[in-house]
């Protein structure tokens, strides 16, 4: 089983102030899931650690990252395409970009599972290929 990691999951794991440090520590403990990482939120993920944490943490999470299990999976123009509709869709809530691309991504790739700190988006959208995406925490 298949689950896509979102932006506030691996931040909340990497910064051990943050509130959900605990829980998703907790989880990726208890979890038996291949855990794919969307590109698009490696790039946020980088840009929120240099801008709250400092290049060096940022550098040295990166590396973490590079020399642990997750999967990086790419977006492809048809995730971007869908993406757009999404941002249409849920326009009165404000979707950003970065979660329009992981359900998309979830989508194309037919996984149900969500890594992230970011519940009202998740349990909000309805997926093409499932009823509704399993949260994690």
């Amino acid at each position: 089983m298949n689950a896509l990691l979102d932006t506030g999951f691996l931040y909340a794991l990497f910064d051990a102030a943050d509130s959900r440090h605990q829980a998703v520590v907790s989880t990726l403990d208890d979890i038996a899931m291949r855990l794919l990482l969307p590109d698009i939120v490696l790039v946020e993920l980088a840009y929120l650690l240099q801008a709250r944490l400092g290049h060096r943490t940022m550098r040295m999470c990166l590396k973490r990252i590079q020399d642990g299990p997750l999967e990086l999976v790419h977006l492809l123009p048809s995730d971007i395409d869908r993406s757009l509709e999404l941002l249409h869709i849920y326009a009165d809530m404000q979707l950003d970009f970065v979660d329009a691309g992981i359900v998309a991504m979830a989508e194309r790739l037919r996984i149900c599972h969500i890594l992230t700190t970011d519940r009202k988006d998740f349990d909000i959208i309805r997926p093409r290929h499932c009823p509704f995406f399993t949260i994690y925490p």
